[in-house]
């Protein structure tokens, strides 16, 4: 009977610490009628876009739910009201929601922002003034977790670092602002940072600071060592000069002093010269350490018992994205922990492993589908590699499988008994250019003879002016042969440096 006299006094405990709990917003993205609830800003045309989406890999369609950013390079500013105003003068504050960057963001925020009464939901914008700005910000090789305190027109950043989570799972951001000035704040349900808001953040003066008036007192000795007056310079202790005049130069035979000068020895190292001799260092006995002025009271510094507290009658995103994708989730604005704690279980940790299965069978879904794709690229190279194209003797186009016995990759050069078709196609060519070049000389040495032994008239004489001489038909008959050939040089020069085959004078 007592058993159930216990269990029954923790049940109404419970519900009675949940009951006075006060919740200011609860929003899961669990229905179609967000867009009701939430307002876009209209400060400019070109915002990105929010959409209902539980991604690519979720555990539940529905409870996996959230807003999701949907255009890249976009900023984004969209807000929703509180159920009520929040004031948390004499209680406890706690913001909490999820963010899952599944776009493997890249440079981006994830971070809401608790907006005062006076907040104007269309004109939201990033000059906007904010209480709390909380939540995850990534942009390269930079990863932190903001915490950012408004006070008195300023926003003021936790002096302290909080590594944010990089991976492409959803992740619970907890902010815990408690009446006795201290915070704290939680990722994924563990405690990564906490401390009082008057020493991680510069929102007062410092209590102390230096006594202005202060003056360095004449008697202190602020230097370290002192040379050692025990310690004297040895006799035969050189110390100068550095250089000498060579003691084995000799004055030259030629050397006239009248036409030269005064003849001096040239300089040479000394070799006794030990440089300039310094007593050692010891500690000096009358060191005092460096001064510096004392502290005292800063006048301008004042205790504000209401350092914790703020006035918040809205929640939003303000953000930029380069590539789109994160989706927000489970908004929680309370004053319990409590209740934060168990609404984390219900969403957050019920879900987690089964998202990560999600994860891992789109992984490999995705891994399947490369190999499959990356070998089906490697056997169309393949084919398209094994293939030898060439043109028939009846001019069609036949496509075969190379001679095997031919590999270009072959370590061995081409014999000149073994050439490659290509080669020997080559040779033909030009056995058939050079062929019809001396076609044309001859054809032009026959019209030449042709013409010297004719009887010409003086009208005969001024048609043939017109024709062509003798060199200009040559000319015109062997200049695109000639040109071709050069050309055909070029290549084959290049096609023997490619293959290192024997030069063509060696074929």
């Amino acid at each position: 009977m007592k058993k159930y006299i216990i269990l029954l006094s923790a049940s109404l405990l419970a519900i009675s610490t949940f009951a006075s709990a006060d919740i200011y917003l609860k929003e899961t993205f669990s229905d179609d009628d967000w867009t009701k609830r939430w307002v876009y800003s209209k400060h400019r045309d070109d915002l990105g876009k929010f959409e209902l989406s539980a991604g690519q890999f979720y555990a539940h369609e529905v409870e996996s739910r959230g807003l999701k950013t949907s255009e890249d390079a976009r900023f984004y500013a969209i807000s929703t009201k509180l159920d009520k105003v929040l004031d948390n003068s004499d209680k406890d504050l706690v913001v909490q929601f999820s963010v899952k960057h599944e776009q493997n963001i890249d440079c981006g925020g994830g971070y809401v922002k608790l907006l005062p009464p006076e907040f104007d939901p269309l004109s939201f914008k990033g000059e906007s003034p904010y209480n709390i700005m909380f939540g995850p910000d990534i942009c390269g090789s930079t990863r932190k977790v903001h915490v950012i305190l408004g006070h008195k027109g300023e926003n003021k950043q936790v002096k302290k670092e909080i590594s944010a989570p990089s991976d492409q799972l959803t992740h619970l951001y907890t902010l815990v602002l408690k009446s006795n000035h201290t915070y704290t704040v939680f990722v994924d349900n563990k405690e990564e940072l906490s401390g009082t808001i008057e020493d991680d953040f510069d929102l007062l003066p410092p209590k102390e600071i230096k006594d202005p008036d202060a003056k360095k007192p004449e008697d202190w000795v602020d230097l370290v060592e002192i040379p050692d007056p025990d310690d004297v310079k040895p006799t035969d202790w050189v110390d100068g000069p550095e250089t000498i005049p060579d003691p084995e130069a000799k004055k030259p035979d030629d050397w006239d002093d009248d036409m030269d000068g005064d003849w001096e020895p040239p300089q040479i190292a000394n070799p006794d010269y030990k440089g300039e001799w310094k007593q050692k260092l010891i500690p000096n006995p009358e060191y005092k350490g460096p001064w510096s002025a004392p502290l005292i009271p800063n006048p301008e510094y004042k205790e504000e018992p209401s350092l914790h507290a703020y006035k918040s009658a809205y929640i939003g995103f303000d953000l930029w994205q380069v590539k789109s994708g994160t989706i927000f989730d489970n908004i929680l604005i309370t004053d319990d922990v409590e209740f934060a704690k168990e609404f984390a279980e219900e969403t957050f940790v019920k879900f987690r492993e089964t998202e990560k299965e999600a994860k891992r069978k789109l992984d490999k879904t995705d891994e399947d589908t490369d190999g499959s794709e990356s070998k089906d690229k490697e056997e169309d190279e393949d084919d398209i590699i094994d293939m030898e194209v060439k043109v028939g003797d009846d001019g069609k186009v036949v496509v075969s499988e190379p001679d095997p016995s031919f590999d270009l990759k072959d370590d061995d050069k081409p014999k000149p008994d073994d050439v490659p078709p290509v080669v020997e196609q080559i040779q033909d060519d030009l056995e058939i250019d050079i062929k019809e070049d001396k076609k044309v000389e001859e054809t032009s040495k026959t019209v030449s003879e042709s013409t010297d032994s004719s009887s010409v008239s003086e009208e005969s004489a001024t048609t043939s002016s017109s024709k062509p001489t003798e060199k200009e038909t040559t000319t015109s008959l062997s200049s695109p042969v000639k040109q071709e050939r050069d050309e055909f040089d070029d290549l084959f020069e290049e096609f023997e440096q490619e293959l290192s085959s024997p030069k063509r004078d060696e074929l």
